[in-house]
């Protein structure tokens, strides 16, 4: 069992704080979404949790299995187990799809997958998130579509296989079935029941697919509510009014 513990984090961006205290656990087997209104912080979180140095810790620990993931460089943290699926997936000409996943499951494994393994794998992967073959030789998210790209991220999730998975805004930019397939690669990944999620999303349309343990509601750079799936369908309801004005 794995457990990332996050504890009185702080961060700040050019000198203004956006997370200002942040305590949040997220154990094996568990999927937590945090949800909030733009400008909230979610995004702000992956990208510090992830190592992005755009933005500065300013107090607090991220804890992996009781290692903290702020000393270690951005690959280190991969290869302690966590993930970070983006919310906006770059473009990367000159690299093919095979080839930089190949590479990133040998950068996190320690060592190159056997190619008749990895071809098998990276083939199954593919045909379950309804990615066209030929995609495996195009450069990297190279004029790919936005439900493309997410397809391409979950991908990499499956492959890497993490010990916890951090998913920004994964649902964004998808239509109904694009958003079915990236929802049933997730229900994949955490179908073991020996990895963790923690899936930030502003709507409850994937809620309704990939099934929350647990609900976290961000409001001025701090968790300012909690509870269980019918949080969200509460959210949905009602809107965040009420916590942006509690925060301001």
């Amino acid at each position: 069992m794995s457990t990332l513990e996050i504890r009185d984090l702080h961060v700040a961006v050019a000198d203004k704080e956006i997370l200002r205290g942040v305590n949040l656990t997220v154990q094996s087997g568990q999927t937590h979404a945090i949800m909030g209104p733009n400008g909230s912080g979610k995004s702000t979180l992956a990208y510090a949790i992830a190592g992005h140095p755009k933005y500065t810790i300013t107090g607090g620990q991220v804890l992996l299995d009781g290692v903290d993931l702020l000393e270690l460089s951005v690959d280190e943290r991969a290869r302690a187990g966590l993930f970070l699926a983006m919310q906006y997936p770059v473009e990367v000409p000159g690299v093919s799809v095979s080839n930089f996943l190949r590479s990133a499951v040998t950068a996190v494994r320690g060592e190159a997958p056997k190619l008749r393994e990895f071809a098998k794998d990276l083939k199954n992967g593919m045909d379950a998130l309804a990615i066209d073959s030929a995609f495996a030789q195009r450069n990297l998210n190279e004029g790919f579509s936005g439900g493309e790209k997410k397809r391409h991220e979950i991908l990499q999730l499956e492959l890497l296989k993490p010990k916890i998975a951090v998913l920004d805004e994964t649902d964004s930019g998808l239509d109904v079935d694009a958003l079915r397939v990236v929802s049933e690669g997730i229900n994949r990944f955490r179908a073991s029941g020996e990895t963790g999620v923690l899936l930030i999303t502003h709507y409850t349309r994937i809620l309704r697919y990939v099934k929350p343990d647990f609900v976290h509601v961000f409001a001025g750079g701090r968790i300012v509510e909690e509870g269980g799936p019918e949080l969200a369908e509460k959210l949905e309801a009602e809107g965040y009014e009420q916590y942006t004005k509690a925060s301001a």
